[in-house]
Formats: C-alpha cells, structure tokens, sequence
C-alpha cells in the first residue's frame, strides 16, 4: 500500500493587486509518484482544475523564486502573512494562486516522512526494471535463441 499525505486549504485567487476570491484546494501527494505534487483546484466547475509539477519545484519556491515557464513559484508576504505565490500558466489561461506559507510548509513536512527527499528514485522500482529488461535482452542474445 503506498501513502497519499492530502491536505485541504483555502488559497486566493488573484485576481488584480486590490482583490483576489478565495479558492478551495486539495493538495495531494502520492508516495507511488514521489517526484510529483497535484493540486486540485475547486472553482465551482463540474470538475476541479488540476495541475501536476515537481515536489522540489515547491520546496524551493518556499525559499527562493524557482521555476520557468508553466509553473514559476515564490516566497513573499501579502498584508503582514507569508505566503507562496504560484503563478500557473497553460494554452487555456493562467492564474495567480496565494498558498499560506505554514501549511504549505507543514504539508510538504509531511510528504518528506513519506518519501525522503533524495530517495524518490529508489520509489519507482527503476532498479529491478532495469534488471528485468537487461536480463530479458541478455536471453534474446544468447547463442541459444538462434540470433
């Protein structure tokens, strides 16, 4: 069985530098996908929008800005709070999201008992495939298989 660490918090939708709405969101992390983070935006559709980037993408955008392109994440304070700001961008629009600085924080504190960072690798079970199709090839190969 592999862990999910979820976490449900209100961000805000930016809207311009006077007014933003608040947006529900889920947070998921999956120890069987240890690279990734999803979030699950609730705008009142018939399905949440959702979107997929790295876990290390994240935690660097707690400290410092980080990211390019699609997904481009930074620490700042709005109103006195800390929070992380997400700028998202795709072929069908983009958005400015603000996350609460400490329970992002603490989610990703959570993600980390599931999968340490560093060991994500180890997750996939690139190892043991690698091994499968090496030895399936090495088969093939051999004078017995008539090659």
């Amino acid at each position: 069985m592999h862990t999910v660490v979820e976490s449900e918090l209100e961000l805000n939708l930016v809207l311009s530098p006077e007014h933003s709405v608040p947006v529900p969101a889920r947070l998921s992390y999956r120890a069987d996908d240890p690279f990734a983070v999803h979030v699950a935006f609730h705008v009142g559709s018939e399905a949440p929008v959702n979107w997929t980037f790295a876990r290390d993408l994240l935690v660097e955008g707690v400290f410092r800005p980080s990211g390019h392109g699609d997904v481009r994440i930074w620490p700042t304070k709005v109103e006195g709070r800390s929070v992380v700001c997400l700028a998202l961008s795709s072929p069908d629009g983009s958005a400015l999201v603000e996350a609460p600085a400490g329970p992002i924080g603490a989610w990703l504190e959570h993600t980390f008992d599931a999968v340490a960072p560093g060991t994500e690798a180890g997750r996939l079970g690139l190892d043991h495939g690698l091994v499968a199709l090496l030895s399936a090839t090495s088969r093939d190969e051999s004078p017995d298989s008539g090659s």
